[in-house]
């Protein structure tokens, strides 16, 4: 058994309590199908948010998917100038025994540009 991380990040149109937890909801349902996880898998959680949101914290959507016993922490991203806004990441810890090469990323939306080979059609 591994600890292992996996990446995701998406984007959102507005900065609205709504948006975030749809969109948060939705990158980490297409990380727990495309990495067969159960709740009991995921050790902790990392949100990051861009400067220009705040209606909410992301770890409400994964309270909402049953996380109530894993480790979640919601931050602020640095904000280097010319980079991607309305911008949702995660990363997750899960044990598995999955090697590394078998860890599926996910990026959604306008977040495809920071990882293309790992973009999502959804």
């Amino acid at each position: 058994m591994y600890c292992r991380g996996i990446r995701g990040a998406t984007t959102i149109e507005h900065n609205d309590r709504e948006e975030i937890l749809a969109a948060t909801r939705e990158l980490l349902e297409l990380l727990i199908e495309k990495n067969d996880l159960k709740v009991e898998d995921i050790v902790s959680a990392i949100f990051s948010l861009t400067a220009d949101l705040d209606a909410e914290f992301p770890a409400v959507a994964a309270r909402g998917l049953g996380w109530t016993e894993t480790a979640l922490m919601c931050t602020r991203e640095i904000p280097v100038p010319n980079s991607l806004q309305k911008c949702i990441r995660v990363l997750i810890h899960v044990n598995t025994t999955r090697n590394a090469q078998e860890i599926q990323h996910v990026y959604l939306k306008e977040a495809v540009n920071l990882r293309p080979t790992f973009g999502v059609d959804a």
